[in-house]
């Protein structure tokens, strides 16, 4: 007990200790004026601070897409990698999001536009509107995030009609300090703090007090003679700020509720009734600052599921976005500062876009698109992520399990092509970045033509990450009471089947199709598993070098028309074309493209020997795919593919050998035997229809 004692200490100690000094203490006005002419950006208005704290945390750019990936989304640095977020178009969303804040940043439009993030359900908006607030959170306890505001003191011995409870009272919008300052002697101060501003924007502040302030500015002024400084000394002191949205405080989550029942007040605020026995109906004083744009002032507003809101509810964010101000019902307009942030899906977009009502509206949004993922295997690192986090039982995931799954989510999100020169498979894999697989697959021409198919965009509609995951957690359970240490994509595959048409979010028109492209999937599954059977079966590295290096041989004496000596007569001969097309055509490359390819070989083993490396065909997976594909054609024919399926025909010595195999490309011991089975029995269905 008395460690456990110790331990609790400490760690209060530690986070005590953590808690800015500032944060504990108030400061003078002279204080926060000298802070500002040695760090002009605590001046930042909120669009300037969240633009700046995406680059605080990490940025990366991707020189490929055009696309810088924020370390905060890629990387989550705060939760050890925890929430990350994957896939390109994804990062391109987030890319586009950052883009309109510094937009707004400095002043170039966006910051008078709701960022609306546009998607279908469990697309990641969520997440990462969630991430940002979070960060956001963050960034405010650090010394760059840092911002402060003041509060009224001593307010009872100048003002006789003051409730003592309110002697002492926080600027209700956690205003900047320096909107206390006039605006013509503000304009110089600012000027002098842009003049040593390092920032690809400038400080603007024309915010007038909010009208609590106001009125004890205008008292304190009169009892001092209009002498600011005295009420700046005597009546202010400079407190600084933590965004704490459990607070509401700079960060504030907007959810629509009945829409019966929908009040403006939820927005911009109401009276408070408390205060109305002491003040009166009209009086400043008696207004309580609770509306979500009053406790996001400084920060962030989160509109979730945002279009949901009726149509005269959605008015108070006209002047909210456009005016930067809010007008509670009688009372005087309010400046606000603060990025808006909404959240929608489809249905909810596509009603109101076509409603003329809501022209102004859909004039001060700026759109976001934020689409399924598109690359299976990064859609396979979203289910990774998923069991990392969770508490998974001893199961394994099988190899290709994550990655199937993946692609089947893919192909439901995809427009089909409509070329004719690739089918929706070679195209998930294109976008997957398997060029090798498809060289003539023009992966931009695709995207360009699924833009013109879609309805709003490409990835906007599909199976849900939601639906794929919460079919694998039922495999994985099913597995376990099944005393199935392993999960297989097979296993995966009949969740996905049996449950496809209970899933209330897929439309029944689709589901057709849907089991289609399960089918698609199987078939690709199917190719993959023979493929490290094969490996299993027919591996020998000692072999694959050989043919590498008489492969190599034969490509450099084609190249330099030269001729090649006989393996086993030692005789000077021409390269064995023969022999180069077997293994080539294992890559499915074509006639008219073979000295393309050869070239290519030859290019990488002349750089592998300047650089001092002999030759390895292990290490170029393309030849490395070609030589063991070659070795198995070599082989199969001696093969008993029966005996896989059945035990009994086979040597356990044999058996256990090919299991073996398996096990070290990652498969458990059972599901070893299960793959070696279904594979056996698929290959030998294929050579008996040879």
């Amino acid at each position: 007990m008395t460690d456990t004692k110790e331990t609790l200490t400490e760690l209060s100690r530690e986070y005590q200790d953590s808690i800015p000094a500032d944060l504990r203490e108030t400061q003078s006005f002279d204080w926060y004026l000298d802070q500002l002419y040695d760090h002009p950006r605590i001046a930042r208005n909120a669009h300037q601070r969240v633009a700046d704290m995406f680059d605080y945390y990490g940025t990366d750019y991707d020189e490929d897409a055009g696309v810088v990936e924020y370390d905060l989304a890629s990387e989550d640095p705060l939760n050890n990698g925890e929430n990350t977020f994957y896939g390109r178009v994804i990062h391109e969303a987030i890319h586009e999001f950052v883009n309109k804040v510094k937009s707004g940043a400095r002043g170039l439009g966006p910051e008078k536009r709701i960022k609306l993030l546009l998607g279908p359900v469990g697309s990641g908006k969520s997440d990462f509107d969630r991430q940002v607030r979070r960060y956001y959170e963050h960034y405010t306890r650090t010394d760059e995030g840092r911002m402060y505001t003041f509060r009224w003191t001593n307010l009872c011995d100048i003002i006789g009609d003051q409730d003592p409870a309110d002697d002492t009272v926080r600027s209700p919008m956690n205003q900047d300090p320096i909107v206390l300052v006039p605006q013509e002697q503000r304009e110089q101060i600012i000027e002098d703090l842009n003049a040593e501003l390092e920032a690809p924007y400038t400080i603007r502040n024309e915010q007038a007090l909010d009208p609590a302030s106001e009125f004890y500015m205008d008292r304190l002024l009169a009892y001092y003679d209009d002498d600011l400084e005295s009420v700046l000394d005597n009546h202010v002191e400079i407190v600084r700020i933590v965004a704490d949205e459990n607070q509401r405080r700079a960060i504030e989550t907007f959810e629509p509720k009945d829409k019966k029942n929908q009040d403006e007040t939820e927005l911009t605020g109401d009276v408070n009734y408390s205060k109305i026995a002491i003040y009166g109906e009209s009086d400043p004083r008696a207004f309580d600052y609770s509306g979500a744009f009053c406790n996001a002032n400084r920060g962030i507003f989160s509109g979730e599921e945002l279009l949901k809101l009726q149509r005269e509810f959605l008015y108070d964010f006209l002047h909210a976005t456009q005016e930067q101000t809010i007008k509670p019902k009688n009372n005087p307009r309010i400046d606000i500062d603060q990025v808006i942030v909404g959240r929608t899906n489809m249905p909810e977009y596509k009603d109101k876009k076509g409603d003329e009502k809501m022209e102004a509206f859909n004039d001060r949004t700026k759109r976001i698109d934020f689409p399924y993922v598109l690359q299976y295997e990064e859609e396979a690192s979203i289910y990774r992520k998923m069991l990392r986090n969770a508490d998974l039982p001893d199961i394994q995931v099988e190899p290709h399990t994550l990655e199937m799954a993946g692609l089947f989510g893919v192909l439901t999100r995809v427009e089909e092509p409509d070329s004719g020169t690739v089918d929706v498979v070679q195209k998930a894999k294109a976008y997957n970045g398997e060029v090798d697989e498809a060289e003539d697959v023009d992966v931009k021409k695709l995207r360009e033509e699924a833009a013109d198919m879609a309805e709003i965009g490409e990835g906007m509609e599909g199976v849900s990450p939601r639906f794929i995951g919460d079919e694998i957690a039922e495999a994985i359970m099913d597995s376990m009471h099944r005393s199935r240490d392993f999960l297989s994509p097979l296993t995966t595959f009949n969740h996905f089947e049996e449950n496809l048409e209970n899933h209330g979010s897929i439309p029944e028109d689709r589901f057709e199709k849907y089991y289609r492209y399960l089918e698609l999937v199987r078939e690709e599954y199917k190719d993959r598993a023979i493929e490290d059977v094969r490996h299993a079966l027919a591996y020998d590295i000692d072999e694959i070098q050989r043919q590498g290096e008489k492969y190599m041989d034969h490509v450099m004496a084609y190249i330099d028309d030269d001729t090649v000596e006989d393996e086993i007569t030692g005789r000077e001969q021409e390269p064995d074309e023969t022999f180069l097309r077997s293994v080539e055509e294992k890559l499915n490359v074509p006639e008219d493209r073979k000295d393309d390819f050869r070239q290519e070989v030859s290019n990488w083993v002349s750089r592998r020997a300047r650089e001092g490396d002999t030759f390895n065909p292990q290490d170029n997976d393309r030849l490395r795919r070609a030589l063991e594909r070659k070795l198995w054609e070599d082989k199969k024919h001696n093969i008993n593919f029966s005996a896989l399926v059945s035990s009994n025909e086979m040597d356990d010595d044999e058996r256990n050998a090919w299991v073996d195999a398996l096990i070290e490309q990652g498969y458990t011991r059972e599901g070893a035997k299960e793959v070696l089975e279904f594979a056996g029995a698929e290959v030998a269905k294929a050579e008996m229809e040879e």
